[in-house]
This record gives structure tokens, sequence and C-alpha cells, in this order.
């Protein structure tokens, strides 16, 4: 990805975030924050505060999942709680179409069309939980009731 593509991705987020009225500022990482045990050594805080942005196919529909980076994704859980047949993980291409952005940058708004969107319950043990902005260096705080408004998110358990 280019450099300016990158920094696109990154102004598409902070535009979403100031249109829906979120609190947290956009915050430029040292370091990568490609997985959450980077991002959370990164910002000095538990791996459990992290919100994954990850994209399932929900029958072949794209959905979002906020996850809580202290665990992984039940697909059974996930299934149950979308009640759908089937839950496979999307691949790389596959999340770029649904979320415009690459794995690992991958932000919970902004998207090119709204997604259906699962906000882990585990994340409201935290006061403060982070998230991409966009880019792998690029992360925002967040609460877990603003994510769920900013997403329009459905609380569900599914980590495992």
């Amino acid at each position: 990805m280019s450099q300016s593509t990158e920094q696109e991705s990154v102004i598409r987020v902070r535009r979403a975030l100031q249109l829906l009225g979120a609190r947290g500022e956009v915050r430029a990482l040292d370091d990568s924050a490609r997985t959450a045990k980077e991002a959370a050594v990164a910002l000095g805080i538990d791996v459990g505060q992290i919100a994954n942005s990850l994209i399932f196919l929900a029958d072949g529909e794209p959905v979002l999942v906020m996850a809580s980076g202290g665990h992984r994704v039940d697909t059974m859980s996930l299934a149950m709680a979308l009640d759908v047949d089937h839950v496979d993980k999307a691949d790389a291409d596959q999340v770029r179409k649904a979320t415009g952005f690459a794995i690992g940058g991958v932000a919970p708004v902004g998207h090119p069309e709204p997604l259906r969107t699962i906000v882990d319950i585990a994340l409201s043990r935290y006061d403060e939980v982070w998230a991409a902005a966009g880019h792998p260096h690029y992360v925002f705080p967040t609460t877990y009731d603003e994510l769920l408004r900013i997403t329009a998110g459905e609380a569900a358990e599914i980590g495992g």
C-alpha cells in the first residue's frame, strides 16, 4: 500500500469518527499495531483492551466482529449470535472489499457500506478500549458503549 493510500485511510477514519461524534482522537504509534499484542505493548495496556476488527463471512455475507484482543473468536458462538448456519474468516481480498482497509489496520468505521457488527461483551470489562484507525500504525481510544453506538453493533459473547 502506498503512503498516500495509507494516509487517505486514516483521514477517512478521522472523518467518520467526527461525523459519529466519537470522543477519542486518532493516535499514531511509532511501532506497528498489526496484532493485539503489538498494540497493547505500544500503548502500555492490557491486551484485552484492544478491540480487534475482524471480518467474517456469515452465510457468505461480510460481518464485522469487534473482538477483545484477550481471546479468540469462537465461530460456533458467533454463528449462534448471528443466527446463521456457517461462519468463515474472510481472506485479505474479502476484508479489503468489505471494509476498504488492509488486514492489520481495519477500523470499526469508515467502510464503503455499513456492515452488520458484533461487539464482544468482554470489551465491557474495560473503561477504555482501543481500535485500529485505518492503518497498522494508527489507533484510537473509545469505550465499549461508544463502540456499540458508532458501529450500530450488537453485543454478544463470542470469545473462546
